[in-house]
């Protein structure tokens, strides 16, 4: 496909018109809209039609806008890429991670980085559902679950974390040890929404699921954590073994024979990033850093 021609009709399809877009492009509207025919030759469909308000994308020219722009994007970011070859890795690294990560794995991370790479900026945004996001403006993903991006992304998982059942010792002297799933009906349970998961039915090691009624139901893991550690309840969240600095008793495993599951966590880059100094080294510090965990 020509770069060219794709890109005059993203531009065309992003403003809507042919004036708009050969100014954006600094072309002639004769040479854009040329280009653009060229490409609908080349794909043998109609890619736009004219309409009294403007220009409409045909379900053909919907597909490959969308799929058009993502290749522009990462065409765009592998050439500017290019002059890091050799070299430290700098610029802005642009991430995006699941709500409620806790900050005390986070930081010292970030601190990792920051004096490995001086020059690398991290730009961190946080979300319920990382992969139900727009992924054309990021470098790296991490994702929880077997789900993998759409489109030509590579994935690895970094890290298997055991998703079980977690209280304080406080809260467990004061409401007793569950020693059953049916005792847990007399607890305050507290539950990590994860995405595309029904909150009310909990697993069990064999692979079972029973029925609970939260009293608490978050897409944040931190603060289902925080609440446990608060003496609140007993929470169904994922857990790594670290020191929490919000102090007081340490969260305590309930029923770890019996409720829980393995869930991994995955780092997902476009397969046209993998091989970029900032993305590849990044991966190569993270995996180092999670191995003890």
């Amino acid at each position: 496909m020509d770069l060219e021609e794709l890109r005059a009709f993203v531009g065309v399809a992003e403003t809507g018109s042919y004036l708009e877009a050969a100014e954006v492009l600094a072309v002639s509207r004769t040479t854009l809209r040329r280009r653009v025919e060229a490409l609908e030759a080349r794909a043998g469909v109609p890619l736009l039609t004219s309409t009294r308000t403007g220009i409409v994308l045909t379900e053909a020219g919907a597909l490959l806008a969308r799929r058009g722009r993502l290749m522009m994007q990462e065409t765009s970011a592998l050439v500017a890429s290019l002059r890091e070859v050799g070299h430290t890795p700098s610029g802005t690294l642009r991430v995006v991670l699941p709500v409620g990560m806790p900050p005390h794995l986070l930081a010292p991370l970030f601190g990792l980085l920051r004096t490995t790479y001086p020059q690398l900026r991290v730009h961190a945004r946080f979300s319920e559902h990382p992969l139900s996001e727009s992924l054309e403006d990021v470098d790296l993903a991490a994702h929880f679950g077997d789900e993998l991006p759409r489109g030509p992304w590579l994935s690895q998982v970094v890290l298997r974390v055991r998703e079980g059942l977690w209280a304080s010792e406080a809260y467990l002297r004061q409401r007793g040890v569950p020693a059953s799933v049916e005792d847990l009906t007399t607890h305050e349970l507290f539950c990590w929404q994860a995405p595309g998961d029904d909150a009310s039915v909990w697993p069990t090691l064999t692979g079972a699921l029973f029925p609970v009624t939260p009293a608490l139901i978050s897409t944040d893991i931190h603060f289902v954590r925080v609440c446990c550690l608060a003496g609140q309840g007993i929470g169904l969240i994922p857990s790594v073994e670290l020191p929490d600095p919000e102090g007081g008793d340490a969260l305590v495993a309930v029923l770890p024979e019996v409720v829980g599951r393995v869930r991994p966590l995955r780092l997902s880059v476009p397969e046209a990033l993998s091989e970029i100094p900032k993305v590849r080294q990044v991966l190569t510090h993270i995996r180092q850093f999670l191995e003890p965990l």
